[in-house]
């Protein structure tokens, strides 16, 4: 296994604390990595600063090319990264392999192509005796910061536009879920210039905050909950950093009388519970309309009492564990103060299952109301709560209802009515019946406190690049 550090063009290891590192599944020490020093840290960042220099000079297509020869051999080790992401986070193997690595190799794949299809203003005599063009050139040396809920993908989703937009990057992967970002590092060392792409270890409060507070750093883009998120854009304005933000959500799905209860309850119950529902887009908030609220509870509670996990045969499991102990008894607190209210009946699960590993089941609470915490703040675990609504007005109303903005979904087979409702809900992205689907054409990222900034996407290439204006007179 690959434990060292990518700074310029050599593996090291760090020489501070040594992490644990755990496997969520058992509860045991896969083994510990020790986190880089400040001194590491610099000369990560003077590596990145001198990569630019020649890097940010490179063509498109020389960029594209490097992209595609990662994707490649991402590719050829696909297997390889889908049981070490199982290992480190806990995810069932197989849906790492099927519905993850795809997605990621076409992530780098995609931003190849992408680079060498931008488009802008026609240059032109906008001033009389002067030609004027827009340029999009790169940043400088960009600090990535990723959660350790899907860390393969959001490497890619950080590093390939940014790189392919020309600038150089630090990478912080979450020091819980380091492994993947490890062994894409020896794929960086291999086909990358030196210094183009670093990696090192740390927690945020130290090499996290190194980064954030280094002078030479000209972009922050992390993703991570709200609290973070401030405190990142509070240190950006010491140096008028650029940042990048997404900072998590609470989804809510509006379920109208006329809509396909089957086909909502079978999507549902795989977009609210995949990942351990770790995920910011999860199906977490639904509102069904009265005339179907019971018979929803009730098939949907069915239907989420099924999902498998925790077998020994990983090939049967549906569903993982969460990240940490810490993050499965957050969980756990969540549903036990919803139960303590009269008015609210925990339909499946609600419970810490006997076994090894950080283990919560797929759980549902209906009867929510809008105001109770349940529907109100980001569980980040596999529990879902249903409302009951009258009035879609009182719907939209309460969806909207909440500082969260990343991603909701409208159930109805009624597609105008769903395109109607879809530009009125204050989120980055909207489904129709369907949740959760994401390609790399298409643009992720919030609105209100689920913070700016687009991943995947030519949206993507131009937040991190920046727009220039070029006046010729003549």
């Amino acid at each position: 296994m690959q434990t060292q550090m990518l700074i310029g063009g050599a593996l090291v290891s760090g020489t501070e604390t040594e992490e644990p590192i755990l496997n969520p599944r058992t509860g045991e020490i896969i083994l510990t990595l020790p986190e880089a020093s400040i001194a590491q840290v610099e000369t990560a960042v003077a590596a990145a600063q001198k990569a630019f220099e020649t890097w940010s000079r490179t063509t498109p297509a020389q960029r594209s090319g490097y992209l595609l020869k990662i994707a490649d051999r991402i590719e050829a080790k696909a297997a390889e990264f889908a049981s070490l992401e199982a290992l480190n986070c806990g995810k069932p193997g197989h849906l790492a392999l099927a519905d993850e690595l795809p997605a990621i190799i076409d992530c780098y794949r995609f931003f190849a192509g992408a680079v060498r299809n931008m488009s802008g203003p026609v240059a032109g005599e906008y001033l009389a005796g002067h030609t004027s063009m827009i340029r999009r050139d790169p940043i400088g040396v960009v600090a990535s910061i990723a959660p350790w809920n899907y860390p393969l993908m959001m490497m890619a989703w950080k590093i390939a536009p940014a790189i392919a937009a020309g600038n150089t990057v630090v990478f912080k992967p979450s020091e819980q879920t380091p492994l993947t970002a490890l062994k894409m590092a020896e794929i960086f060392a291999e086909i990358l210039p030196e210094g183009v792409v670093n990696i090192v270890l740390g927690r945020g409060d130290t090499v996290g905050a190194a980064l954030i507070d280094h002078p030479a750093i000209a972009m922050i883009s992390i993703t991570g909950d709200i609290a973070t998120g401030r405190k990142i854009m509070e240190a950006a304005t010491k140096t008028i950093k650029r940042t990048h933000l997404e900072l998590g959500g609470k989804a809510p799905v509006i379920l109208l009388d006329d809509a396909d209860i089957e086909a909502a309850i079978a999507g549902l119950r795989a977009f609210g519970y995949y990942n351990a529902g770790q995920d910011c887009t999860a199906a977490c908030r639904i509102y069904a309309h009265a005339s179907v609220y019971d018979r929803f509870v009730a098939d949907f509670s069915a239907a989420v009492s099924t999902i498998s996990y925790g077998n020994s045969d990983d090939s049967l499991n549906e569903m993982g564990p969460l990240i940490s102990p810490r993050q499965r008894d957050r969980v756990a607190s969540f549903v036990a103060r919803a139960r303590e209210a009269n008015h609210i009946e925990i339909t499946a699960g609600g419970e810490i299952p006997d076994g090894p590993g950080f283990f919560y089941k797929p759980t549902v609470i209906a009867g929510a109301q809008q105001t109770d915490e349940i529907v109100q703040r980001e569980v980040f675990g596999p529990v879902v709560s249903v409302t009951r609504f009258d009035e879609t007005e009182t719907a939209v109303k309460w969806a909207n209802d909440s500082n969260y903005g990343l991603a909701s979904s409208i159930w109805t087979k009624d597609v105008s009515k769903g395109l109607a409702l879809s530009s009125r809900l204050q989120y980055g992205c909207t489904w129709v019946n369907t949740h959760f689907m994401l390609t790399n054409e298409m643009p992720h990222g919030g609105m209100k406190h689920s913070g700016y900034g687009k991943d995947m996407s030519v949206y993507a290439l131009e937040d991190y690049s920046i727009v220039r204006h070029v006046m010729i007179a003549h």
